[in-house]
C-alpha cells in the first residue's frame, strides 16, 4: 500500500496528488489547486487555470445533464505543436538532412471536430491524415484544402478506394497507397493506368521485429498486414518490370498500439531501415519511412513498461527514431528520408474528459443494515460479537480467519435450515464489520498480507455512476486499460472509502474495478463519503481522463444509453473566466438510440395509443389518465437516455 494515510499525517492536497498520481499521468494538463479542485491548463505555458467544477456548473446552466464530456480543443493544439518540436529538436541534434512530416490517424478518433482541430494545429508543419476505409478516405479528401496535403492510404483497398485516392491526386494532394499484401500492386497498376494518373505508392513490411505491450501479437511475421521479404522484393520486381521505380516513394511499418517498451521502437526503426537503404541501392527513390503508430501514453503514471505506461519520452521516442534512421543511412551512404509518423493516441488521448456523477452506493454491512443484540443471540452471533469488542487485544489475521469461517458457516447452517434470515443478516453484517476493522489496522504498517489486501475490494463500497462502461470506456472492459480516476471536487478533504466503479447497464460487467497506482495497479479506488443523509451536499463528480483515444468512437451502445452531452472549451484571454464554451453537442435521445436499432418511432407512438385507447375502453385507465401517459412517453422519447437526478 503506497497511498498517503490521513493516519500518518494531515491531509493536504500535496496528498491528493500523491494519491491521485496527477502530477504524473497529467503531463502538465491537469491539476489540484488550493480548493481542492481539479483544474485543467490546456496549454501548460500559460499561466490559464481551468477549473472542471466551473465547466459543470456553466453546464448546469445550460440543462445539460450528466455524463458529459469535456473537450479541452487547446490540448489538442499543443499535443500537435509538442510532437512536431519533438522531432524538429531531434532532427537538428543529429544533424538529420530529412524532415518531419506527420499524420493523424483519424480511425483514433473519426469525430469531424477533432479531426478539423488537428488539421488547424498541424498547418504549419503539413500535418497530414492517415485513413484505413473507404468512409475515412471520403471525409479525409474533403476537409484537407491545403495544397500538397499530405493523406497516407493504409487497410486493404477495393477498386472504388485506388479510383478515388488516384482522383485526390490529381486535386493536388499527395495521395499514398501503402500495399497491405502483394495483390493490391496488380489492381492499383492497372487503375491507374484507366484513369490516366500516376500513383504514389508505399508498401507496409512485416518487420520480424514485434511490438511490445497488450497489442504485440499484431507484429512480427503472423502480422495481418503487411508484405514479407519474399513478397516485398517481388513489389520491386514488379514495380521495375512496369517502369514505375519512381512511384515506391514511401516505405511503411507498424508494430502496434501503445507500445509501452523503447527498446522494441529501436529495434523496429532499425530493421525497417535497412530495408530502405536495400531498396533505395536497387534503384528505387524512396522519399519517406514511415514508422507507423505506437507512441504510448502513461495512462498509469508509473513510468514503466506496463502496458497501460511508457518507459519513455516523447522526446526520447523522437530522439530514437531520428538518431537510427539516420545511423543506418549514413553507414549505408544513401540520402536521409522524410520521417513520418502515424501518432493518433498521443495526440487526442489528453484532450477529453468524462465527468460523471455518483449518484448511490451499495456497502457491506451498510449502517442502514445494522442491528441491536440481546443476551440470547445465536452461538455464532455470539462468538462474533465477543471478536469484534475484543479485537483491540486478538490476533487480526486469526479473527479474520474466524470471522470469514462463522460467516461461512452461517450460510451452510442456513440452507439446512438450522438459523433464520434475520441470524444470518446478523452473522454476515458482523463478519464484514470485523473484516473492515482488520484491514484498518494493517493501514500503517509496511507489510500487508495478501490476505488483508484482498480484503479492499471485498470491503469495499460500490460506488453507483451515472454512466456505460461499454459506451463510455469500452477499452477498459475490452482489453484492461487503465484510465485516471479520480473526484473533480473535494481534493482537500481526506477520502475514507475504498471502492469500486459500478455503471447504470444491466450488464454484471458493467463495472471498474481495477484503478491505477503508481506500481501498477490497485483493486480499489479511495473516494469521499457520499454524505447520503446530508442533502445539502452538492453532487459528488468523478473524472475519467485522457479518454480522447478510441473511446469516443468506439462506443457500444448496450442497453442503448448512446453518445453522452460534449461540450467544447477554448481559451481566451479576453473571456473574464480565461475560456468559453465553443460548442454543445447533445448526447443521444431515447428516439435517436431506437432509431439506430431499426425502431420505428412513429410506429411505437401508433402502437401504444392503440393500448391506451383499449385500456380506456375497458374502464382499466381514466381518460385524463390515458392522455397523460401518451403525452410523458411523447415526450420521454425526446429525453436523454441517461439516469436524471
Amino acid at each position: 500500500m503506497n497511498e498517503p494515510s490521513s493516519h500518518n499525517s494531515p491531509w493536504s492536497i500535496d496528498s491528493a496528488k500523491d494519491l491521485y498520481h496527477i502530477e504524473r499521468w497529467g503531463a502538465g494538463y491537469f491539476d489540484i489547486n488550493a480548493s481542492g479542485h481539479v483544474v485543467a491548463r490546456p496549454d501548460p505555458k500559460q499561466p490559464s487555470n481551468i477549473e472542471i467544477t466551473e465547466i459543470v456548473a456553466e453546464a448546469k446552466r445550460r440543462n445539460l445533464r450528466f455524463p458529459m464530456l469535456i473537450r479541452f480543443q487547446d490540448i489538442l493544439r499543443h499535443r500537435v505543436r509538442t510532437i512536431n518540436q519533438a522531432f524538429t529538436n531531434a532532427i537538428e541534434d543529429c544533424d538529420y538532412q530529412g524532415r518531419y512530416r506527420g499524420v493523424f490517424p483519424i480511425k483514433v478518433n473519426q469525430l469531424r471536430e477533432v479531426v478539423e482541430e488537428v488539421l488547424k494545429a498541424g498547418k504549419p508543419y503539413g500535418f497530414g491524415l492517415e485513413v484505413g476505409s473507404k468512409p475515412e478516405l471520403f471525409a479525409a479528401l474533403a476537409l484537407q484544402t491545403e495544397p500538397d496535403s499530405l493523406l497516407i492510404c493504409n487497410g486493404y483497398k477495393d477498386p472504388s478506394f485506388i479510383h478515388m485516392a488516384l482522383m485526390g491526386i490529381k486535386l493536388g494532394k499527395r495521395v499514398i497507397m501503402v500495399i497491405e499484401k502483394l495483390e493490391e500492386l496488380g489492381q492499383i497498376i492497372e487503375i491507374s493506368r484507366e484513369t490516366g494518373v500516376r500513383p504514389i505508392i508505399g508498401i507496409r513490411a512485416r518487420l520480424l521485429s514485434k511490438g511490445a505491450g497488450k497489442w504485440a501479437d499484431s507484429s512480427g511475421e503472423t502480422a495481418k498486414f503487411g508484405l514479407s521479404t519474399a513478397e516485398l522484393v517481388s513489389a520491386a520486381d514488379r514495380l521495375k518490370a512496369e517502369k514505375m521505380e519512381d512511384c515506391f516513394q514511401l516505405l511503411h511499418f507498424h508494430i502496434g498500439s501503445q507500445i509501452p517498451d523503447i527498446q522494441s521502437i529501436k529495434r523496429a526503426t532499425q530493421e525497417a531501415t535497412r530495408l530502405y537503404t536495400q531498396l533505395h541501392k536497387m534503384g528505387f527513390p524512396i522519399k519517406t519511412i514511415d514508422v507507423g503508430g505506437g507512441l504510448a501514453v502513461d495512462y498509469d503514471g508509473s513510468r514503466t513498461a506496463a502496458n497501460s505506461s511508457t518507459n519513455y519520452s516523447l522526446q526520447e521516442y523522437a530522439n530514437d527514431i531520428v538518431f537510427h534512421i539516420g545511423d543506418v543511412c549514413n553507414a549505408e551512404k544513401v540520402p536521409h528520408p522524410e520521417i513520418t509518423s502515424e501518432s493518433g493516441r498521443a495526440i487526442v488521448a489528453h484532450h477529453s474528459t468524462l465527468v460523471v456523477e455518483v449518484f448511490g452506493s451499495i456497502e457491506k454491512g451498510s449502517p442502514q443494515c445494522q442491528f441491536s443484540y440481546g443476551t440470547s443471540e445465536h452461538a455464532v452471533i455470539k462468538e462474533l460479537l465477543e471478536i469484534r469488542d475484543n479485537l483491540s487485544s486478538l490476533n487480526k489475521l486469526e479473527a479474520f480467519h474466524d470471522a470469514m469461517e462463522r460467516k461461512d458457516d452461517a450460510h451452510h447452517m442456513f440452507n439446512l435450515g438450522i438459523i433464520d434470515l434475520r441470524d444470518k443478516a446478523k452473522i454476515e453484517t458482523l463478519a464484514w464489520e470485523i473484516c473492515r476493522s482488520v484491514k484498518s489496522s494493517f493501514s500503517n504498517q509496511d507489510f500487508v498480507p495478501e490476505e488483508i489486501r484482498s480484503l479492499e475490494e471485498k470491503t469495499g463500497d460500490q460506488y453507483l455512476c451515472n454512466f456505460s462502461v461499454f459506451q463510455s470506456l469500452l477499452d477498459h472492459w475490452a482489453c484492461d486499460q487503465l484510465f485516471p480516476i479520480m473526484p473533480i471536487t473535494r481534493l482537500d478533504e481526506a477520502p475514507t472509502k475504498d471502492t469500486t466503479l459500478a455503471d447504470i447497464t444491466c450488464d454484471s460487467d458493467g463495472q471498474i474495478n481495477q484503478f491505477i497506482d503508481r506500481e501498477g495497479s490497485k483493486d480499489t479506488l479511495r473516494l469521499h463519503d457520499l454524505h447520503p443523509n446530508d442533502t445539502t451536499k452538492s453532487p459528488y463528480y468523478l473524472g475519467f481522463f485522457l479518454m480522447g483515444a478510441y473511446q469516443d468512437i468506439m462506443g457500444d451502445l448496450h442497453n442503448l444509453f448512446g453518445r453522452v452531452n460534449e461540450v467544447h472549451i477554448f481559451l481566451d484571454r479576453d473571456e473574464p473566466c480565461g475560456y468559453y464554451i465553443e460548442e454543445v453537442i447533445p448526447g443521444n435521445t431515447i428516439e435517436a438510440s431506437l432509431q439506430s436499432v431499426q425502431y420505428d418511432n412513429k410506429e411505437l407512438r401508433r402502437q401504444l395509443k392503440t393500448q391506451v385507447e383499449l385500456a380506456i375502453e375497458e374502464d382499466r385507465l381514466k381518460p385524463s389518465e390515458g392522455m397523460r401517459l401518451l403525452s410523458d412517453y411523447n415526450s420521454g422519447l425526446n429525453d436523454y437516455t441517461y439516469l436524471k437526478f
